[in-house]
């Protein structure tokens, strides 16, 4: 295993970051920083990609959340074009293979530290969230104060389907959505669209996206005061009292199959239900990595007892296993069918969920060597 000293790590970094980062509007740039009225801007702006993160974006919005911290009253995020944020730059995390993980535990490292900055940020720290905004994009809003959703916004966690597990976080806020809804979002990567994030808690207010602008320009003259926030958002948020949600009729199927012991319990449940809407969860769910289902249940387990930090820390011992450790293949198998060949024929192993004991998933959460640990 290669490992990079401090000197040139930092190396490493800088040749990554875009050369002419601060406060430009460069359309070339993937991230733009710009300040209003005390107020710091965070602009997404790799709209072809749906706005990925990468390990030079996420250096770049952590070291520039550090400085604002102390300079700034307040922080808004938000993408260009049809989506917030659809998630990590994945295929540029498996790049490497298996042999050589260096620049994928970098950008996991990276961005859990800086979803712990967002989740303990001094300022109000504000989430626009007009559009598509998944995995990552879901890490860069939901541990701020303020996530702002309109009609465009769709929220999933899909990573059991690449192989992977719900990450950024997410064993922090699903573990602690009511009933059991946020075991089943976890498992299957439902996804939820524009007023349905409040209901789950995702989201914190909901606006048009017709008035996104407004909004905008609105929260940068409250100057960062609290009540004026608040006031501002409360002002822009129509009633969604009347919208629906598309898992009210079936709430109950999920509190109580979804708090099943295990997933094999879960999937007989699931089979053994007269709801037609249960079977197509079952068949949804069987195209997941079994793998990514047991250790995706483990983590919301644990993480509902962990604070933020413990819960990073145990997802970055995940991240870790899934890049170079005993459930690596269905990763780097997951990002081949559905990201790179797109033939979303995934073959996992093991094959099914009964051939992964305990003691394979436990051993993915066992600590790491302490040089590699995530520290925060």
């Amino acid at each position: 295993m290669i490992v990079l000293k401090s000197s040139q790590f930092k190396k490493f970094l800088t040749l990554l970051r875009p050369k002419q980062r601060m406060f430009s509007t460069s359309e070339s740039e993937e991230v733009l920083f710009e300040t209003k009225n005390k107020c710091g801007v965070i602009t997404l702006n790799k709209p072809k990609a749906l706005n990925a993160i990468n390990l030079s974006m996420v250096q770049s919005i952590y070291e520039q959340l550090e400085e604002w911290e102390n300079t700034m009253s307040m922080v808004i995020i938000r993408g260009v074009g049809r989506a917030f944020c659809a998630g990590g730059d994945i295929k540029g995390a498996t790049s490497g293979g298996p042999e050589n993980t260096i620049g994928g535990k970098m950008f996991f490292k990276t961005e859990y530290k800086m979803n712990h900055k967002i989740g303990t940020y001094k300022l109000p720290y504000i989430a626009l969230l007009d559009g598509i905004t998944m995995g990552g994009g879901v890490g860069l809003s939901v541990h701020g104060k303020y996530r702002v959703a309109t009609e465009n916004t769709m929220f999933a966690m899909p990573e059991t389907a690449i192989g992977l597990f719900p990450d950024v976080g997410a064993s922090h806020f699903l573990s602690r959505i009511p009933g059991n809804i946020g075991m089943f979002l976890a498992l299957t990567g439902y996804r939820l669209k524009g007023a349905e994030c409040l209901k789950i808690g995702f989201a914190t207010n909901y606006c048009k996206s017709t008035d996104i602008p407004e909004l905008f320009d609105c929260l940068v003259a409250t100057e960062g005061k609290v009540e004026a926030i608040e006031e501002t958002l409360s002002k822009f948020t129509p009633d969604t009292s009347s919208i629906p949600f598309s898992l009210q009729d079936h709430e109950e199927i999920i509190d109580k199959t979804f708090g099943l012991r295990n997933v094999e319990d879960i999937f007989s449940a699931l089979e053994k239900s007269d709801s037609p809407w249960a079977k197509e969860i079952s068949n949804t769910m069987s195209k997941m990595s079994p793998t990514s289902l047991k250790i995706s249940q483990q983590e919301l387990i644990m993480g509902k007892s962990m604070d933020l930090r413990q819960c990073l820390q145990m997802e970055y011992r995940l991240a870790v296993a899934a890049l170079e450790g005993t459930i690596s293949h269905d990763f780097y198998e997951g990002v081949r069918a559905l990201l790179i060949d797109k033939d979303k024929s995934p073959k996992w192993k093991p094959e099914t969920v009964e051939e992964i004991t305990e003691s394979m998933i436990l051993e993915c959460f066992a600590p790491i060597l302490p040089e590699d640990e995530l520290v925060i």
